[in-house]
């Protein structure tokens, strides 16, 4: 498994890079995905997620994270592999200031929301979605159980 790291703003902590790789293990080990695969995670600023919301999905407007799965698990897909023969899961782009805010608001650590945004957009690599009550209570409980599984439980 490869996770691509790329920071791109001042002042985000370097032990966080483990934690996000770590919730990118637990959460294929949670899915029973086994297969070599490659993940790239983006740390940015309000202004590139605000640009990249609006280029791709057409909301001018900031927001935590985005999510870019490279497959659809259908049946007939070939996936996409990069030069080492891992599959290519997809992109996921956290905004480093919603991050810091949202933890704020939650009341919990800068750490818990950057590894709670990671398992989100693992799913969402990894095929599920929230587009109604049923898949958002799917999908939230897994996260919580991701979560609790890598030893960063809500507190």
């Amino acid at each position: 498994m490869t996770v691509l790291i790329d920071i791109r703003t001042e002042g985000f902590p370097k032990e966080l890079e483990c934690v996000m790789t770590q919730i990118v293990q637990e959460s294929l080990r949670y899915e029973g995905f086994t297969e070599k695969c490659e993940i790239s995670i983006s740390i940015v600023d309000d202004a590139e997620i605000h640009q990249i919301n609006k280029q791709f999905r057409n909301m001018d407007r900031p927001t935590d994270v985005l999510s870019f799965p490279q497959l659809t698990f259908s049946e007939d897909e070939q996936p996409q592999c990069n030069e080492n023969g891992e599959i290519v899961l997809g992109d996921i782009i956290i905004s480093q200031e919603r991050a810091k805010q949202q933890a704020r608001e939650y009341g919990h650590s800068f750490k818990r929301e950057i590894a709670f945004l990671t398992a989100h957009s693992m799913l969402h690599l990894l095929g599920y979605d929230h587009m109604d009550q049923e898949e958002e209570r799917e999908m939230f409980q897994k996260q919580k159980e991701i979560l609790e599984l890598a030893g960063i439980p809500r507190m």
